[in-house]
């Protein structure tokens, strides 16, 4: 009698990432679009994909770029908007401390806010998962994001007109959609946002627009610290 064959485990993980790969997809393609308007090289696009792979950091990136803001002050706006993965990155390799040195190295390059919170929650309702799932997962999760920002980019002038320049907006639309979730469940999230954008218009009155975004993202940052210490406590 034949039995069925089991699915090897990293293809068990791409199956899982689907989910992230369908949200991954529209956004990488806006990234794309966006970094072909703004004039930046198909290359350096695609290895912003690969290396950097954050999503509304890109975003930001490129819309820095386009309002003329120095080299320095993206890297440093990227570096203060991505430094939770510093956290992520403790916890998750807390958690999967089983697994060997060379797989939590490789793995580590892989966390997204998406990837982290699948494989948390598959680990903590004790699920089996073991490094070549993981792997596939965010290989998956990786693979789509960098296609669909070469699929964005070679299909920038096909796009109309009207639809590529709304793409515009994807930046705005992810922070809101991450924001929106935050607030119903504490609304002092929603004032941290607030007084962040606050100090960014004000911040902009007196320097350019890219050290504007990251002394409102660090002051919004230390506020939200200090505000929400209650509830973490």
């Amino acid at each position: 009698m034949c039995t069925k064959r089991e699915r090897p485990e990293g293809l068990k993980g791409v199956i899982a990432a689907v989910p992230i790969m369908v949200g991954y997809l529209p956004i990488a393609i806006a990234f794309g679009v966006i970094a072909q308007q703004t004039g930046i090289p198909l290359m350096p696009t695609l290895l912003m994909s690969m290396l950097v792979y954050a999503g509304a950091s890109q975003l930001m990136a490129a819309n820095m770029l386009a309002a003329g803001a120095g080299g320095l002050e993206v890297v440093l706006a990227t570096f203060v908007l991505n430094f939770r993965h510093f956290v992520m990155g403790l916890s998750l390799m807390n958690l999967l401390q089983r697994f060997p040195l060379r797989w939590k190295i490789g793995l580590s390059s892989g966390i997204t806010d998406e990837t982290f919170a699948m494989t948390s929650l598959r680990i903590r309702t004790g699920e089996k998962l073991t490094p070549r799932f993981t792997a596939g997962l965010m290989l998956g999760a990786w693979s789509t994001w960098v296609v669909g920002s070469f699929l964005g980019y070679s299909l920038s002038q096909v796009i109309p007109p009207t639809i590529s320049e709304s793409m515009s907006i994807a930046l705005y639309a992810m922070f809101i959609g991450l924001l929106v979730p935050a607030v119903r469940e504490e609304w002092r999230a929603g004032g941290v946002a607030l007084a962040s954008m606050g100090l960014c218009w004000g911040f902009s009155q007196m320097m350019a627009s890219g050290w504007a975004i990251i002394l409102a993202t660090v002051c919004g940052g230390l506020l939200g610290a200090f505000w929400m210490k209650e509830e973490v406590e």
